[in-house]
């Protein structure tokens, strides 16, 4: 069966309707991944002419969600981060992310980064789909190119976040 935006989309919708929470979160990663898994999907979505790191594919006017086809190219890693005021869903089409997991040690202040101590790496592949809610810090990084799905909780353009850095 093939799973469509239009089907992702109002699965999304319908999980937040139900629960904006953390409960109705997970609902929404678990569409994810299944989308992720589904060949169609990611061959419209994912095809040679999406180049594009960030391609907002849907916007919901009621709940405020987007979802995202991203394609990186090459090897990069991201300083430790969240989203903001927001959540966001990290889901692996192609490639692998290794992501890593931070703790805050010392909140930013003055304009100087806030201080993260390092929890745990692991590694995304096909069909994997993590949940970052509200204040959880996380770093990506890719070894090579990678395509994902990602969701954020609201579309992130020209939200300010904090700054931090990692220490031992």
């Amino acid at each position: 069966m093939v799973y469509t935006l239009e089907q992702l989309s109002a699965d999304c919708r319908a999980a937040m309707d139900a629960d904006p929470g953390p409960a109705g979160r997970e609902r929404v990663r678990d569409f994810v991944s299944q989308a992720c898994n589904d060949d169609d999907f990611v061959a419209e979505h994912f095809n040679p002419e999406n180049t594009t790191p960030r391609k907002v594919i849907y916007e919901d006017k009621k709940h405020k969600f987007c979802i995202l086809a991203h394609v990186y190219e090459g090897a990069k890693g991201s300083n430790p981060h969240d989203h903001g005021p927001s959540w966001a869903i990290y889901a692996q089409v192609e490639g692998v992310t290794t992501m890593t997991d931070w703790e805050k040690i010392k909140e930013p202040e003055n304009g100087n980064p806030g201080e993260v101590r390092k929890l745990k790496d692991y590694d995304m592949h096909r069909g994997d789909a993590y949940l970052y809610n509200e204040g959880d810090l996380h770093s990506p990084s890719r070894s090579a190119t990678t395509r994902l799905i990602r969701v954020e909780g609201q579309n992130l353009i020209g939200v300010k976040r904090d700054t931090y850095k990692a220490i031992d």
